[in-house]
């Protein structure tokens, strides 16, 4: 405490002489350049573009703010790459991005192409805050690596309890497709049944390519689960849901956010409902200040926000509130400004991070598909200590 004490004085007392030293008419500008990199091309891009608009809007509000960094009034610029969902990709483009001389970055968006891009990152020791909910990703002992959503962790606990305390079920089966995002969810959701007083009786793998789940289904039909999560994307659980169906499997099929979309409605069709997911969060009207950031989204680019953009301009601004504290844009001056950050963003009155990066509020939300529609069921909320 008395550190922090310290440095405030210390900072406000350079914003003092700084105020002596130049004049607002004489301030220059200095662009603060920011990384960012997701899938923006492919069958993934809808998310991209999603999370790039939260982010940009956080950023051209942040330019309205003249916001005084290293004794000059940043202008926020955003580097844009785009990932294609590929680790190798990925790589390529932080290089890349590192190389534009950026001062921190906001993304990935894959926790496959996260990961990988990390170890660029954190080598040329700049802050970044990922969508990715990987655990992998903030559990690598790097001091640069932050989330802007839930962790799979954390939301794979939510979903394995819910699965045994709400849907009361003692026995389950779990499939994954080998993904770092369907594996990763999997196991934690494995761990949470366990620890909840359930049983994992089958643990079945397949590809995100696959879309003949037949024979894993009929030996998975043969233990009479008491319910089914699937770990990976909509393009799989949607023809996975109808299988069941054709198969006669009554037990009800859980999955995590990646389920939760218009796609798996339209490739399951009537077999949809009854289907289980989870999301990491709570719904944009439950969102500390969800409604106004729905009205300034959907002034700026004419369209409803999906479910990422309202993290990523939090996870923006969370870097910005950092360099604001530190008075300066410089990594190695507001990376300890972020990693103790405390402040209330449009997602969360109580957006802070622990020691590994990740968020300390952890929110899930569970989704029933009911007459073919996603309906919210539950929402599961641990507050910041």
């Amino acid at each position: 405490m008395q550190s922090t004490k310290g440095f405030k004085l210390l900072a406000a007392t350079a914003s003092v002489l700084a105020g002596f030293a130049l004049s607002p008419a004489q301030a220059a500008d200095t662009t603060v350049k920011l990384g960012f990199a997701a899938p923006l091309t492919g069958p993934q891009s809808h998310y991209g573009e999603d999370m790039k608009n939260g982010l940009t809007l956080a950023l051209e509000e942040a330019n309205k703010q003249n916001i005084q960094l290293d004794g000059k009034t940043a202008k926020f610029e955003l580097v844009t790459r785009d990932d294609q969902a590929d680790p190798r990709t990925a790589v390529q483009v932080a290089q890349q991005i590192v190389d534009e001389g950026v001062q921190g970055i906001l993304g990935h968006f894959n926790s496959g192409t996260t990961i990988p891009a990390s170890r660029v990152y954190n080598d040329a020791g700049l802050p970044q805050i990922a969508m990715a909910t990987s655990p992998e990703y903030t559990q690598q002992n790097y001091d640069t690596t932050f989330r802007m959503m839930t962790s799979d962790t954390q939301q794979g606990a939510a979903a394995g309890e819910f699965i045994v305390k709400d849907l009361k079920a003692k026995t389950v089966a779990l499939i994954d497709d080998r993904t770092a995002y369907g594996q990763g969810l999997a196991d934690q959701v494995a761990k949470a049944v366990e620890a909840n007083g359930g049983k994992v009786i089958a643990r079945e793998y397949t590809t995100d390519k696959a879309n003949d789940f037949t024979s894993i289904l009929t030996n998975i039909k043969s233990k009479a689960p008491d319910a089914i999560f699937f770990g990976g994307l909509d393009a799989q659980s949607g023809p996975m849901r109808r299988q069941m169906v054709t198969l006669g499997i009554k037990a009800p099929l859980v999955s995590g956010e990646m389920t939760r979309s218009d796609t798996f409605l339209k490739l399951a069709g009537d077999a949809a409902n009854g289907t289980y997911a989870s999301l990491a969060g709570v719904p944009l009207k439950q969102m500390a200040a969800g409604e106004k950031f729905e009205a300034d989204y959907k002034a700026r680019f004419k369209v409803e926000p999906g479910v990422y953009a309202p993290y990523a301009y939090d996870g923006a601004w969370n870097m910005i509130t950092a360099m604001k504290e530190a008075g300066s844009a410089k990594p190695e001056s507001y990376l300890p400004k972020l990693a103790s950050l405390q402040r209330t963003g449009a997602t969360s009155q109580n957006i802070a991070y622990d020691k590994n990066g990740d968020l300390k509020e952890i929110s899930v939300t569970i989704y029933e598909v009911k007459n073919g529609k996603w309906e919210m069921v539950k929402t599961m909320v641990s507050k910041a200590n």
